[in-house]
């Protein structure tokens, strides 16, 4: 696999043979190549002359906005590296991020600037912020976003504002090599708190070529783009491809199911990545039983495991399979994807739809504990190496020899292959939560638990889910005297932790479960922890 070293390489390259095409449609408004190129050089260009630069970490804290893909450029023109913040982050959890991150600047939503950045800015890092609103960049306010009010935080600087005043500049230039950091992607991976991954330019673009070659996309194509772009899946499925290709970008600000089904049919979509959540909502959604969804005929899902019932519903309503690929944070998004117009087999010993065989330039195996290959058809530990895997997280190397010895990704996740290379993933190691695709790390849920004045003990798992594959429980001994019900801790959680983390259900015992040596039996309460509902 050939072609450009750096993401800067990509779009350059597009942008001087296809500067008339449009690279972002915002629910109805486009946004050429070219106007992307004006803006992301004029943003660049402010950036500067507020002090950022090469090797510079600037935080996004952005939904899915054309300011994403825009903020993006900017931050690579300067030679800095930009830091995915979720939008589900509460300010606490924010704060550590920009702190591990030593972020010196911050570009956020004024929404989310408000709520959640404002709080905990003064003990961070960041010495520069830019916002900018949803509203920005429309032709006309669509009805979803309808409730939204421009409200601009005061000592902070406007991102159109920068925009215009450096109108027709460019910043000065500066080398980037296919090894230098693009992104610093935050997970919580197999060990514990969240870490830095550092996807690096060549990682985006050997993962952005996969997806094109995979899913065999061509300029016909028009992107849906419903993962969230500060995800590795929305960073490079969404904002790399649409580069690279290049094609339309289709986006929403959020995830809603009506407007996402009239999007498709407005703008005969194609291809997508998202979490089958995604899909079963578009599948369950009245609104949007109507519309016309037979354009996507390139659909993939990824990030949570997908039942053969599921894919099977969506190629039913759409007339066209719906494909699988698995990857991490540390694989920069696909290691294993399904052909175009395959159906992946199913494993007869556990009834796992396969996630795809390993893709070009990419070593694969399923290994015992002690890092041997296992033989066909055996569960172990998936094992990864290739040109997407990351080279290690930011500033953390006892992470990074455990999660990577002599460069090879151990991912955490149980699976086998069968003797035509289809990988399946079976199970997770130890007691990652994997809600909506999104991992959860049950300590963390379980120390902001512990800090409620009526908590004794607390152990959070992952109980089976109908719509989010896995939901997150947790079980809790209340202190002698201590009086609290259980919708009061969900709520105590809920102010604290991202909305994908907090307990759906808390279920108050005597006692926890607990080996000889007081080590709470955690697999005990997730045996007999089943008992949530399915939801829609």
């Amino acid at each position: 696999m050939t072609g450009p070293a750096t993401m800067l390489d990509v779009f350059a390259a597009t942008a001087r043979a296809h500067r008339d095409l449009d690279l972002v449609r915002y629910f109805d408004t486009p946004l050429t190549v070219g106007q992307v190129d004006e803006l992301s050089d004029a943003l660049a260009s402010g950036l500067a002359d507020l002090g950022v630069g090469r090797g510079d970490r600037v935080a996004l804290l952005l939904q899915n906005v054309p300011q994403y893909p825009v903020a993006l450029l900017a931050v690579w023109k300067l030679g800095a590296i930009a830091v995915a913040c979720s939008p589900l982050l509460r300010g606490p959890e924010l704060l550590k991020q920009l702190d591990d991150a030593e972020a010196s600047a911050l570009i956020a939503l004024e929404s989310l600037h408000e709520t959640v950045a404002a709080p905990v800015l003064d003990r961070s890092p960041v010495r520069t912020v830019v916002t900018t609103s949803e509203l920005d960049l429309l032709d006309a306010v669509p009805p979803l976003l309808d409730g939204v009010r421009r409200r601009p935080p005061a000592g902070a600087h406007d991102l159109i504002a920068i925009a215009e005043r450096h109108a027709g500049e460019r910043p000065p230039a500066v080398a980037v090599g296919p090894g230098d950091v693009a992104v610093l992607t935050y997970t919580s991976g197999t060990t514990g708190p969240a870490k830095g991954a550092m996807n690096t330019h060549g990682n985006l673009v050997h993962s952005a070529q996969v997806y094109r070659d995979v899913a065999q996309l061509d300029r016909s194509d028009v992107l849906l783009g419903i993962a969230p772009l500060f995800h590795v899946t929305g960073l490079v499925a969404h904002i790399a491809v649409a580069m690279l290709v290049p094609m339309p970008l289709v986006l929403a600000c959020r995830f809603d199911a009506a407007e996402t089904a009239r999007l498709v049919e407005r703008h005969r979509t194609t291809f997508t990545v998202a979490a089958i959540t995604a899909y079963t909502a578009l599948l369950n959604s009245r609104e949007a039983a109507g519309r016309d969804l037979t354009s996507m005929t390139k659909a993939y899902s990824g990030g949570a495991p997908v039942s053969p019932a599921a894919a099977s519903a969506w190629e039913e309503r759409t007339g066209s399979p719906l494909h699988t690929v698995y990857g991490l944070t540390e694989t920069t998004s696909p290691s294993h994807m399904v052909p175009l117009g395959a159906r992946p087999p199913v494993d007869p010993g556990s009834g796992a739809l396969s996630v795809g065989k390993a893709v070009t330039g990419t070593q694969a195996r399923v290994v015992d504990p002690d890092g041997r290959t296992l033989p066909v058809g055996e569960v172990g530990e998936i094992a990864i190496r290739g040109p997407q895997v990351v080279p290690g997280y930011w500033r953390n190397p006892d992470a990074t020899a455990a999660a990577l010895p002599d460069g090879e990704l151990r991912t955490g996740d149980v699976g086998l292959v069968d003797e035509d290379g289809w990988f399946y993933v079976v199970d997770r190691l130890k007691d990652l939560i994997n809600a909506s695709g999104f991992k959860v790390w049950p300590r963390e849920v379980e120390d902001v638990l512990h800090e409620h004045p009526a908590v004794r003990e607390v152990a959070v798992v992952g109980v089976p889910d109908a719509y989010r594959g896995e939901t997150v429980k947790a079980f809790v001994a209340l202190r002698p005297g201590a009086r609290a019900e259980p919708g009061e801790l969900v709520a105590f959680a809920r102010e604290r932790l991202a909305a994908y983390k907090y307990p759906r259900d808390v279920e108050l015992v005597e006692e926890l479960p607990k080996t000889a040596s007081g080590k709470i039996l955690r697999r005990e309460l997730r045996a007999g922890g089943d008992r949530t509902e399915p939801r829609s």
